[in-house]
């Protein structure tokens, strides 16, 4: 089961390390540090399985009879494909996977890509607040359970 509550304490962890970690990342120095690269291998995580629970919640709106629904599901399943795959290229970029430190060899880069990076992830988070969770409610009839 998984509540609406879960959903959005998962997308607050999720704004809440984008906002800590842009303030982090604009000083170079602090790329480096351990605390700053925990945060950011945590902030990974935490997309990484919001989006796969989100996942979970599309059955409700694909075994609908309602055509509408339909398309916003196949929406965001596309948009879920698509965000995972740009955040494994993003990561690959400026990620040391074995090491959990961040490779970061040209900073304004670097700091371009994660700015285009969190704004796609909370944009992401936007919609389905406003978008899918709203639907999925409506056509379950559950105001606590998203599936």
């Amino acid at each position: 089961m998984i509540t609406y509550d879960e959903l959005n304490a998962q997308s607050h962890e999720i704004i809440e390390l984008s906002n800590v970690l842009s303030y982090l990342l604009k000083d170079r120095s602090m790329c480096d540090t351990d605390t700053c690269c925990e945060l950011f291998y945590r902030y990974g995580e935490k997309i990484q399985a919001h989006l796969d629970t989100v996942d979970h919640t599309y059955t409700t709106l694909l075994n609908s009879q309602d055509e509408r629904a339909k398309k916003v599901a196949n929406k965001f399943m596309g948009g879920s494909r698509e965000i995972k795959l740009i955040f494994n290229q993003y990561r690959k970029q400026w990620c040391e996977r074995h090491k959990q430190e961040l490779n970061v060899v040209n900073h304004d880069e670097f700091l371009k890509e994660t700015g285009e990076v969190f704004d796609l992830i909370l944009n992401r988070i936007q919609d389905e607040t406003e978008q899918l969770y709203p639907l999925i409610r409506a056509i379950k009839g559950d105001a606590q359970r998203a599936a």
